[in-house]
């Protein structure tokens, strides 16, 4: 029997709603809280969405209205917390922000309420500041997008965080079907946010070099580097391809890779132009679908890759 948690999800955004849908489909007691009444209005169709593309793929055989009838939905932060014993954040990425919403959420939640952040790299320690006394009950629960289909979780000790708060948070996401991935030491960014961006960088610097294009680079990892690393971790390719080996390789490579200290110059030229992604119709690329499509097909392909990856660990 799954266990029940009574969970509070603030911001009703791109993972808010995520949240929210996956915690209702897996039993769980939710509200979803947000500072205006048009995201949660917008909330409540994309959650009707993606129950709707999990029942069609099988995933569930939840009704989408009987989902978002069962969800609680306020703009009350103080209602929407006073009954909660976990309370996951998904406020805009800055601190202050954060802070505040954690002054808030810390009068108003009980004293028991785990108290997590799904921040993509703002320390844990720093957060948790606002609240000295309650710093033992803040965690990191940073999830990968979109959360609903993706199984990992990154749960992050902040300086303060108990060893109880860590194990609560740990019990949730078995309760949900996630897995944690420990992060020991608040640093920015965490683990995967410093390996995506550490992709990212040496993509765009390769760009800007011009030694290949935006094409040829999504297709070198989307087509290569991704396939095999959906079978396998980077330690585990490189036992398979010898400690020896990859130590000569990195000696000879590490001096020519990007090592900028700020974001490449390549997104302000896009921005400027108007350019700032599939909701702009155009980023990198230009876009003659609609946003909603474009994620739909990033959806479909993601739970096909993680499908096969499941019949393969069976």
């Amino acid at each position: 029997m799954t266990a029940q948690h009574t969970v509070a999800v603030i911001g009703a955004g791109d993972m808010g709603h995520g949240f929210a849908t996956l915690f209702a489909v897996k039993g769980q007691t939710v509200t979803l809280i947000d500072h205006r009444e048009s995201n949660l209005d917008d909330a409540t169709e994309r959650i009707h969405e993606v129950v709707s593309f999990l029942r069609a793929e099988g995933e569930t055989d939840r009704d989408p209205d009987a989902v978002v009838e069962g969800i609680e939905f306020t703009t009350d932060v103080a209602t929407g917390v006073a009954d909660a014993d976990l309370v996951l954040e998904s406020v805009p990425e800055d601190l202050s922000i954060k802070q505040d919403t954690y002054r808030e959420v810390a009068e108003h939640a009980p004293d028991t309420a785990v108290l997590a952040s799904n921040t993509s790299g703002i320390p844990i320690t720093d957060i948790a500041d606002a609240i000295p006394e309650h710093a033992g009950r803040v965690v990191g629960c940073h999830w990968w997008y979109p959360p609903y289909l993706l199984p990992s979780v990154e749960v992050v000790r902040g300086e303060e965080t108990t060893d109880e708060t860590v194990d609560r948070v740990k019990d949730f996401l078995d309760a949900v079907d996630r897995k944690p991935v420990m992060v020991e030491r608040d640093v920015p960014g965490f683990v995967w946010n410093r390996i995506q961006m550490a992709i990212f960088r040496e993509s765009l610097h390769l760009v800007e070099e011009g030694v290949t294009s935006f094409e040829d680079i999504d297709r070198a990892i989307r087509d290569g580097y991704a396939l095999r690393t959906a079978a396998i971790g980077p330690f585990e390719t490189i036992d398979i391809a010898g400690l020896d080996l990859v130590r000569t390789v990195l000696d000879n490579l590490s001096p020519h890779l990007a090592d900028d200290d700020e974001a490449s110059h390549l997104f302000d030229e896009y921005l400027d132009e108007g350019r700032g992604g599939i909701h702009d119709g155009a980023g990198f690329y230009d876009y003659d679908r609609s946003p909603e499509e474009v994620t739909h097909d990033r959806d479909e392909t993601v739970m096909a890759l993680r499908r096969a990856r499941e019949q393969l660990e069976d």
